[in-house]
């Protein structure tokens, strides 16, 4: 058994927590765990790690936090199972790259059943879901399978499956139907017939191939080339759904159907339904309903306000009616239509060797807390506009200032003028803390000059 994990995306149904730089998948919405590493860790119960694959974004800020965040649940991740999408394509070709991968590269059995999922979902009921997954890698045998999690409701937000002829395990697909309106949706839920479309996917790459050859020559054309010009032509494979490619022609594809308390967590409603009104720090005068996450344990007071969701972020305060967060996609359209950096921008950077938070940003001067990974490290750099003073307040630092190499425990610092060359590593077993305050005319991100790095960004 084999799993592939979609983590390239990204979504703006759950901004302002969701940037483009720190999708959803990074999320930890429900426990202390991202949604990705939740949907790695499902998948690790049932099978070795070296099994499961991640497709992700070419993107530095991307690519670099998968790894981080699988490290995290993952002491021996193979790295070489992160596999960056060299052109951000759809769901068919990012599928296709990691087939051919654990086909070509990792020569696994064409007939062995591998699975394909999102890695932003939630499940309720970590048992069920497994038993339906392994039910579902017992007898896909040579179909294209698909999970179908039985309604609860009638669900615009979701695609539906028509259920076809009954064969054990499961049931032939009839039909894929698009998200439906209300009335639709209700006959669907009326009829018994129906079930959502979670957009999880079980095949073995024989079947996989043969179902692209009849249904996709050009992506069938792409999977049979030569390992390295298949990656050289990636780009001119069409940017198109597993849906669209396959399941929604193929006749040979089937349904296994399940309840597990699965959601694609799609908003902030969704969310409410998942944790209920658990709010964060909140005190209300007459208010009722009132639903707060926090990012910064920031106090929420309300007073004379009802049904109420408030998302609170290091820069940015989201205050929607409840059952109006599919109203948020349009926000997002309007804060780029005013130029709002927020959008896309976060207080938060995310970088190979950890991250970086801003925490006052003035024209002539600027403070960051700097969070290194054990052993890990900056590149050797220097600055033309800025110098830098770093102060330790967690771990131990290993400093190039100039020509001296020093060492800094809790509560010790350095100067770092303008132009001298330098570098941070973290030496140690636990994340180094750094609070850096720089000063200068100029304090963009791009005011760097790398000489030596780990991550081959120079």
């Amino acid at each position: 058994m084999y799993s592939i994990i979609l983590c390239g995306g990204s979504g703006t149904r759950l901004w302002p927590l969701s940037r483009k730089n720190f999708p959803k998948q990074f999320l930890s919405l429900y426990s202390d765990k991202s949604l990705l590493q939740e949907t790695y860790l499902r998948m690790r119960a049932i099978m070795p790690a070296e099994n499961i694959v991640l497709v992700t974004s070419q993107e530095k800020s991307i690519y670099y936090n998968v790894l981080s965040q699988i490290k995290e649940v993952e002491k021996n991740l193979a790295v070489e199972n992160v596999l960056p999408e060299p052109a951000g394509l759809n769901t068919a070709p990012a599928i296709t790259y990691a087939v051919k991968f654990l086909l070509e590269k990792k020569k696994i059995d064409p007939d062995a059943p591998m699975i394909v999922l999102p890695s932003d979902s939630f499940v309720g009921d970590r048992e069920k879901f497994l038993e339906v997954i392994k039910s579902a890698f017992a007898n896909v045998g040579g179909r294209i399978g698909t999970i179908g999690i039985t309604p609860r409701g009638p669900e615009t937000g979701f695609g539906y499956i028509r259920k076809g002829e009954s064969f054990g395990a499961g049931f032939l697909a009839d039909e894929f139907k698009e998200k439906p309106d209300r009335p639709t949706a209700e006959k669907y839920l009326a009829s018994g017939h129906y079930v959502w479309n979670s957009g999880m996917f079980i095949f073995s790459g024989r079947t996989f191939a043969q179902e692209l050859k009849k249904h996709s020559p050009e992506i069938y054309g792409a999977l049979i080339k030569d390992y390295d010009e298949f990656l050289g032509d990636f780009a001119k494979m069409p940017s198109i759904s597993i849906d669209y490619t396959l399941a929604e022609k193929s006749t040979n594809v089937a349904v296994f159907e399940g309840e597990f308390g699965w959601s694609d967590i799609g908003s902030f409603d969704a969310l409410v339904e998942i944790i209920g009104d658990k709010a964060g720090r909140q005190v209300g005068i007459d208010s009722k309903n009132i639903f707060v996450h926090s990012e910064s344990d920031r106090l929420v007071a309300t007073i004379g306000v009802d049904d109420l969701i408030v998302v609170e972020n290091n820069d940015s305060i989201l205050i929607q009616k409840k059952g109006r967060s599919e109203d948020v996609k349009r926000l997002v359209g309007l804060l780029k239509e005013k130029n709002c950096k927020e959008v896309d921008h976060n207080l938060v950077g995310y970088r190979p060797w950890g991250k970086y938070e801003v925490l006052i940003d003035e024209p002539d001067h600027k403070v960051k807390k700097l969070t290194v990974y054990p052993g890990s490290q900056l590149s050797l750099q220097s600055h033309l506009h800025r110098a830098e003073h770093w102060v330790v307040v967690k771990g131990t630092a290993e400093v190039v200032n100039g020509e001296e190499t020093i060492i800094l425990r809790e509560n010790e610092s350095t100067f770092i003028p303008a132009t001298a060359k330098h570098r941070l590593k973290n030496p140690g077993l636990i994340n180094l803390e750094v609070i850096e305050v720089q000063t200068g005319k100029y304090l963009e991100e791009d005011d760097i000059a790398r000489f030596k790095d780990v991550y081959d960004r120079v």
